[in-house]
This record gives C-alpha cells, sequence and structure tokens, in this order.
C-alpha cells in the first residue's frame, strides 16, 4: 500500500494534466492530504485511495478544491467524499457554525424555542468514480441520516431540537418554525436538484431564509469560527429531551390553514396528480382533497423516491415540461382536466391545463399572471384599503401591469429569490398590511399568500388553480382561456427562460471572466435587437454585506428590436 506522501506525489502530478488556476490545485492538494492523515476522517481515506490510484484527478480536485460554499440559504450540492461535498462532516459544520451563531444571537432562548427540523426523500446511492467493494461512508446517505447527524450537533451545543419522523414539505417547515416559535430551521434536501444532490437550507425565526446582512454573519460563523464539532449520539439526546419528535398536530395544523385560503367553492374538475416522487402527498394532495376535489394520484410517480426513477431525466422539476410526460398518460386514462405537480420538496407547482383534446403546459410566469388575476376578481373587493403584491425583478411584468390595473400596490424589482419576498412579507406584517397581501410570485413556479408562512408552497397555488379551473370548467372554457383573457386585457407578454450551467472550479472562473467581460464592453445590441438600458444591479446601494454584493451581481438588458 502507497504511503500517504506517495499518494498526495501521485495526486500533485496529475493535477498537472488539468487546465484550473494553481490555486485550485494546492487547495485541493492540502485537503486531501488532512482527509488521508486526521482521524476525523478515517473511514473516506479507503475510497481518496481508490480515486487516486484510478487516476481519478478531475473529479478528485472538484472534490476538495474549496470547502462547499455556505451561500445565503445553507449549503446544497452533490453527495460525496471531500470537502466540496454534501457528506456528514460538511453538514455537522454546518450545523456547528449555525448552533454558535444562534448561541449569541439569542442566548439561553435556543434552550427553549430552538430549532425544528425537516428531511426530504433523497438518498445517495453511488457513482462511477467509488468503488462499490469497499466501505463508502456516503453510499444510502439519505436527508433523514443527515438531519439526524445535524441534530447530534445542535443537542450538544444545548439548543433545542424538534425534528420531523418521516419526510415533510419545504413549506411546512417554514410554517413550523413559526407555528411552534422555533428561533430557525433547516430542510435537509434538494429541492428540484439532480438525484445525487442533498444538502441543508437554512430559515429564521419568522419562517424564511436569511437576508443580507443576517445570512452574512452566519456564513462567517460556518465558515470561519468552527473550531471543533461538538455531537452527542442522536439516540442519547432524545432520551434526555434535548431533541423530541414532532407530530401530527403541526401537519393538521398547516394544511388546515391552507385550506382556509380558498376563494371559491366551485370543485367539480378531475385532477390528475403528482409529488415527482416526492413529499407533496402530506401537504398538496391532502390539502385538495380535504377541500373536496377530486383527486387521482399516478401510481407511478406517487412512491416516495430519491431516485426519482420516473421522471423524465431523472430531474423532478416542474419547470420543465417533460417533468410531466409521465402523469400525462395516467391523465389521459382517468380523463383528466388538469394535472398538477409539485418538486420533491413541495414548495413549486407547476400545471398542465387540457385545452382543444391537447395538453397545454404554463410556465411560471404565466401561472403567476393567473394566480393574481384570480386573487384580485376573488379578494379585492374584501379588503380595507388596497392590496399589495410581491414579485422579484425576473418575474413577468404582466403581473405588474394586472397591479397597476386594478390599484394593487405591486412591490417589485426584487433580487432574485423567494427570501426577499418573505422579508417584504414581515414588513407589511410590521406595519400591520398583511391582512391585504394578496399574492407573492416568482417566476420559477414559486407562489404564497396568506400569513401563514416565508417561503413558496405548492399548496396554495394547486389550491387557487383546482378552484379556478372548476369554475371555468362551468363555462366550457380552460385555464388556457382565462390566459387568453389576460392577454386581451391587459396587453400579450412572452417570457422565455434558459440557463447555462458552468460548474466546478474552471466554471467559477468562467462565470467572472463573462460579468466582467459585459460591464466593460457593455454590448449595444444582440442579434435584432438593440440595448435600450443596462440595469447593473450592483448599483442599487446600499451594499450592506458581501453577500449583498454576489446576490447583486447581476445584469438586467432591456432590449427593443432594430428599427
Amino acid at each position: 500500500m502507497d504511503t500517504i506522501d506517495n499518494l498526495v506525489s501521485k495526486t500533485k502530478e496529475g493535477f498537472k494534466s488539468i487546465s484550473v488556476g494553481e490555486k485550485y490545485k494546492t487547495q485541493a492538494l492540502s485537503s486531501i492530504k488532512t482527509w488521508l492523515t486526521d482521524s476525523t476522517f478515517k473511514e473516506y481515506a479507503s475510497q481518496i485511495t481508490f480515486m487516486i490510484e484510478n487516476k481519478d484527478w478531475e473529479y478528485l480536485l472538484d472534490c476538495f478544491y474549496q470547502i462547499i460554499p455556505f451561500g445565503t440559504g445553507g449549503r446544497r450540492g452533490e453527495v460525496g467524499l471531500g470537502t466540496n461535498r454534501i457528506n456528514k462532516w460538511t453538514i455537522q459544520a454546518s450545523a456547528q457554525g449555525h448552533s454558535q451563531y444562534l448561541t449569541k444571537k439569542y442566548k439561553n432562548e435556543v434552550k427553549t424555542r430552538g430549532i425544528i427540523l425537516t428531511f426530504g426523500v433523497r438518498e445517495f446511492f453511488s457513482n462511477s468514480h467509488y468503488n462499490d467493494k469497499i466501505d463508502n461512508p456516503v453510499k444510502n446517505l439519505t436527508g433523514k441520516s443527515i438531519a439526524e447527524a445535524a441534530a447530534e450537533v445542535y443537542a450538544a451545543n444545548g439548543v433545542k431540537v424538534r425534528i420531523f419522523d418521516t419526510p415533510r414539505t419545504t413549506p411546512e417547515l417554514s410554517f413550523a418554525v413559526r407555528h411552534l416559535n422555533a428561533l430557525a430551521g433547516d430542510m435537509f434536501d434538494a429541492s428540484h436538484n439532480p438525484p445525487e444532490h442533498n444538502g441543508k437550507k437554512v430559515y429564521d425565526e419568522f419562517g424564511g431564509q436569511l437576508i443580507p446582512p443576517q445570512d452574512e454573519e452566519l456564513v462567517i460563523e460556518v465558515t470561519q469560527n468552527v473550531k471543533e464539532i461538538k455531537t452527542i449520539p442522536f439516540d442519547k439526546a432524545l432520551a434526555e429531551g434535548i431533541i423530541e419528535k414532532i407530530g401530527e398536530e403541526v401537519d393538521n395544523a398547516f394544511v388546515e390553514k391552507i385550506v382556509s385560503l380558498s376563494l371559491s367553492k366551485e370543485r367539480d374538475v378531475v385532477i390528475a396528480f403528482t409529488p415527482l416522487h416526492g413529499v407533496a402527498s402530506t401537504s398538496v394532495e391532502k390539502a385538495l382533497k380535504i377541500a373536496g376535489f377530486n383527486v387521482l394520484s399516478d401510481p407511478k410517480t406517487s412512491n416516495q423516491s430519491g431516485r426519482f426513477e420516473n421522471i423524465t431525466f431523472n430531474i423532478p422539476n416542474p419547470e420543465v415540461v417533460e417533468s410531466f410526460d409521465t402523469t400525462i398518460v395516467f391523465a389521459n386514462k382517468v380523463n383528466a382536466d388538469v394535472i398538477l405537480n409539485s418538486d420533491p420538496d413541495a414548495d413549486r407547482i407547476g400545471v398542465m391545463v387540457k385545452h382543444s383534446e391537447k395538453w397545454r403546459f404554463l410556465n411560471g410566469n404565466e401561472i403567476g399572471s393567473i394566480l393574481m388575476q384570480y386573487v384580485i376578481d376573488k379578494k379585492l373587493k374584501t379588503l380595507k384599503g388596497k392590496g399589495y403584491a410581491i414579485k422579484t425583478s425576473v418575474t413577468s411584468n404582466l403581473t405588474a401591469e394586472i397591479c397597476k390595473k386594478n390599484g394593487v400596490e405591486i412591490i417589485g424589482e426584487l433580487p432574485v429569490g423567494f427570501k426577499y419576498i418573505g422579508f417584504e412579507m414581515n414588513n407589511l406584517e410590521k406595519k400591520g398590511l398583511i391582512d391585504n397581501f394578496l399574492l407573492g410570485m416568482e417566476e420559477s413556479h414559486g407562489y404564497i399568500a396568506g400569513n401563514y408562512l416565508r417561503d413558496k408552497d405548492a399548496a396554495i397555488g394547486a389550491l387557487w388553480l383546482a378552484e379556478l379551473a372548476a369554475e371555468l370548467k362551468k363555462e366550457n372554457k380552460t385555464l388556457l382561456d382565462y390566459l387568453n383573457g389576460i392577454y386581451s386585457k391587459y396587453g400579450y407578454f412572452r417570457n422565455y427562460l434558459t440557463e447555462i450551467r458552468l460548474p466546478g472550479a474552471e466554471g467559477m472562473s468562467q462565470i467572472n471572466k463573462i460579468q466582467k467581460t459585459m460591464r466593460e464592453t457593455n454590448p449595444s445590441g444582440y442579434g435584432k435587437f438593440k440595448v435600450e438600458k443596462v440595469e447593473d444591479i450592483c448599483n442599487r446601494k446600499p451594499i450592506v454585506s458581501e453577500t449583498d454584493k454576489v446576490s447583486k451581481n447581476v445584469l438586467v438588458y432591456h432590449i427593443e428590436p432594430f428599427d
């Protein structure tokens, strides 16, 4: 067997074949040596040795070139070995830093109010880089196992832990934080990311994600101030009452609140539903059935499974039409009027409408426009004073036009991220205006109404879409007819969304180079379109933290056709 020095030497030589900056190679080599020598990581050493002997240089570099960023929402990414992967060590290091942050901020309240932990269905099985014939500490790593690993750290730091015993939704976590008067919450999942991903998302005492500068305070604590990770065995902490299990009372209160936001009594519509192998049977499906809808679950995609095996490309994302592929077959068998789906943690809603005997996919901006008009039609006249809606800057301006023409104040042009919508809801609540809040929305299929949580929830979107579809069915119309009516009234808006993924150390360098070049060259046009105005979000002052600076690293180009 090679000595540690020989393994490190082989790795250093192997890294010469990779065209990335030397600083990334140096950091990776240092971290690999630590993980091969420090007893903290002894269970990982055999797999790391295998990858070195197998000359898996690019993957090794990506696993170790950085500590996986603890960003403004938490830590999320590919499961695996190393500092740049989700594993028990990166999760527990996060929990240690978060424990320190909470204790500094809330003192002894951490012992009573504490934190709520929730997890999804994800499970890491293996990949081609590992040797399945030797021990692998990340094989079969689940959302539950990393949630319990984090609980051991919080409990050891004197933070009261309340944890769900089976998978629940992200919206229910946000609700539970508020309902149980906790100081914070963690969701252990990776939403609609690929199956090999997992992670954690952090919530504050209002049930929303932290925004600048508070998020930077947590980032600094996690990345700079963790010197020792304290732990206590999960069962021991459970026996001592530091950790408690959450029961059905929270589930029932959550669903009851969703159903209470119904705006119509119409229920005559056939709904085909899929949670895309996730946990929305505990929220979306349950709420719709309690509300009185005929909901038929697709048997091929309704089982909870981290493999997402019956979803096209195994990516359970309502933002893409392919996520409906399996359920369309089922919907045709049961003669459904609409298909609803949600991502695995049930905070995004997707819909397809049967219109003229064909299935029509609605994107996030189209759904948001429909929901905005619907809540205005149903609720605006009942308000004392004007209504309020909230949207991010990348969400369609059709929603802003709808609000403007109906006298609704739109709080818009927010940075990307639903946490900013939650923050504005907090401001409305402080001003005594939250009862006049109509809808919060983002283009990526996220919507919220009412005052029961501070994050997007697939269930409220599903409820309103279902009852509107039932109302329209009585008139032999569909949600698409309703959308076309909106276009006729306010003007036609077309929205197209695409993305370019640039992963890893090389991708990070490319992104920075692209942003720098765009700012320096200031393009005057793109193809058939001229640039009328450029907004550099970095110019929005004040910049209150480094995390604020990162979130504002956005360029917005307003374009018009050339004459």
